[in-house]
Parts: C-alpha cells; structure tokens; sequence
C-alpha cells in the first residue's frame, strides 16, 4: 500500500454529534432499550437496518464473521437463519457462542450482543421458511453454502434443477423446507449500547445479569 493511501486512511476521522445517551434515557431492560433503538434506525430509513455482524470460533480456533440479518428479537434472545451445513453452522456446532453487532452508522450507533446460542425448533425454521420468497427457497436447497464451486454456471444449473422438482404453484410450502436449513437464536448474556460522541467520549451502557437474574446497566468507559 503506497504511503499516500497510508496517510489518507490516518486523516479519516468524523466527529459524533448526533446524540447522546444518558442513564435518564436508558430502558431498565435492554430488550426494551432495542425495541427503542431499532424502531428509531427503521423510522430513519436505514437500509438493512437489521443487518447484524456474526461472530463466531472458528474451527481453526480463529474468529470469523459475516454479515446476517436479524429476524427476531425478544427477551428470548435473536434469531436468524441459515445453512447448517455453513461455515458458521459448523461453528455454531462445535462452539455454541456468538457475538452479534448492530452498527447504524447514520445515528452514529452500535449494539454489541454476547451469548449462547441454540437452534431454532423445525416449526420455527419452517414458520420463516415459508414466509421467504420462492426464490430464496429455492436458493436454500441450491446453495451448497461456504463449499467451492466450478463456476456461476453450476449455481444456475442447480436453481433450475430445484424450480423444476418444487414449481411454483403459489403455496408457501410448494418448496419444503431442507434437512440442512433452520435457525438459530443467540441468547444474551450481556448487551452493550454505544453512542458516538465528540472528542471520543463515547456513551458506553453495558447490560449484563445481577446474582438477583434481573438486568443492570453500568456506564462504561470509551
């Protein structure tokens, strides 16, 4: 890399201005604290605004992480779907953790999700799956997600071949849903809130579990 694009990438710097977060503001529970944020991120038309970083171990012992979506979120953690025979899903199987990470860069935000994760029932996955396009089902049975491919080709043959053995007639389950498709729920133990600030003095809420069970908000520094 020349030494023009290293200087460049040293002088990127944006000041946060656009809001703050006070402990008078905070939600006692961070469910509702997101319920808050998320409403506020979709008012301001955020594109993908459920869009969420995924981490995980990987197999080799080094983290890894893609970008998924966000399909649900309640007190009983958040859910999204995939492959099960992914990368991640082979992850998720020899290390059931995860970290997840919102970032709304246009309200100059971020929320940081750790926990345990476990699989979604085969009703749930089936709930969703039905929910999904005819062509994002399909695209659930002709992926052969994270294994290499000859060439786009082979992809397009594969499509062809699943829209020919499930056509669609209109019905949800015209397209049944794989073996090797479901979801998965990341069940937080801590939840972080993070407001951009001037000077970097960044608003830093964590959320973790007192020995009572219930939810405390502690102010972390930047």
């Amino acid at each position: 890399m020349s030494d023009s694009i290293h200087q460049k990438i040293s002088e990127l710097r944006q000041e946060y201005r656009k809001g703050s977060l006070l402990r008078a503001n905070l939600e006692a529970c961070p469910f509702k604290q997101f319920e808050k944020w998320f409403t506020e991120a979709v008012t301001a038309s955020i594109p993908d605004a459920n869009a969420m970083t995924l981490s995980t171990i990987g197999l080799d012992g080094i983290p890894n992480a893609r970008t998924v979506l966000m399909k649900e979120f309640t007190t009983g953690g958040v859910t999204f779907f995939t492959n099960r025979h992914s990368n991640k899903g082979k992850e998720l199987a020899a290390s059931p953790v995860a970290a997840l990470l919102f970032f709304w860069k246009e309200l100059e935000r971020q929320v940081h999700v750790r926990g345990e994760v476990e699989q979604t029932t085969r009703e749930e996955s089936q709930a969703y799956f039905f929910s999904r396009p005819y062509d994002a089902r399909i695209g659930a049975w002709a992926s052969l997600q994270s294994e290499e491919i000859p060439k786009r080709e082979w992809l397009s043959d594969r499509v062809s071949e699943f829209e020919a053995k499930f056509p669609d007639n209109g019905e949800p389950d015209c397209v049944p849903l794989p073996e090797h498709w479901g979801g998965y729920r990341v069940i937080p133990n801590s939840i972080e809130f993070w407001q951009g600030q001037p000077g970097r003095k960044h608003d830093r809420f964590r959320y973790g579990k007192g020995d009572d069970g219930e939810w405390l908000a502690k102010r972390i520094s930047p």
